[in-house]
């Protein structure tokens, strides 16, 4: 079979690049527990209260701040033929995201300290308009020219034109950095403790390009 006039080459193109995270989340849980549902209430309000001046002091470092879920629950128990509340337990769950990662473990550390407050996290992560991700996909086209030259240049021949980019995502692809985070700890009132010193987490930003490119019939 003939070459055709217009052969055609389709390659991927790939790319990883590391950079410094744009931001730190933690995971903040507020609780009480009570016989008497008001004063557990109360309780709560209070230490949710003292856990949102606290972040909030770090206004300049603070790049968000969410309440998620409030819980009270009652907790049961039998006694003869009926059911009687035993005890209240109550919770609230707060996400705070910041971008100064020098006040991160200062922070973590007081929240930590704080009456029945537990602390998890942080969760590294880059910004969307990262210039990580332009780097990646600008490498990832690179790559594959380079690799559609060399096959090219295999053939005794060169590239011809482009005809298509497509950086659509495979299907079974997984974001690089899905899962657990790089450090958690939690904890109740304790005395007070010195900051904890948090090591941000390197990001790698993966970058993947199909291109399709004609080629100058070659002399086979």
């Amino acid at each position: 079979m003939a070459t055709p006039e217009t052969p055609r080459i389709t390659v991927r193109g790939e790319a990883r690049v590391e950079t410094e995270p744009d931001l730190a989340r933690i995971g903040v849980t507020v609780t009480a527990r009570g016989t008497d549902r008001r004063s557990t209430l109360e309780d709560l309000t209070r230490r949710n209260a003292t856990a949102l001046t606290l972040i909030k002091s770090y206004g300049d470092a603070l790049d968000a701040l969410e309440t998620g879920t409030l819980t009270l629950t009652p907790e049961l128990t039998r006694r003869g033929r009926g059911e009687q509340i035993r005890a209240h337990h109550g919770s609230v769950h707060l996400t705070a995201t910041v971008t100064d990662f020098t006040a991160l473990g200062e922070l973590a550390t007081r929240l930590a300290d704080l009456e029945l407050t537990r602390v998890d996290g942080p969760w590294w992560s880059l910004r969307p308009t990262s210039p990580a991700h332009a780097e990646a996909r600008r490498q990832a086209v690179m790559d594959a020219v380079r690799r559609a030259r060399d096959y090219a240049h295999a053939l005794g021949t060169e590239l011809g034109a482009l005809l298509e980019l497509d950086d659509t995502a495979p299907e079974d692809a997984v974001p690089y950095g899905a899962g657990a985070p790089r450090a958690a700890f939690a904890a109740e009132a304790a005395d007070a403790a010195p900051p904890l010193d948090l090591e941000p987490q390197r990001q790698t930003v993966t970058a993947h390009i199909t291109a399709r490119f004609t080629l100058h019939p070659p002399t086979l």
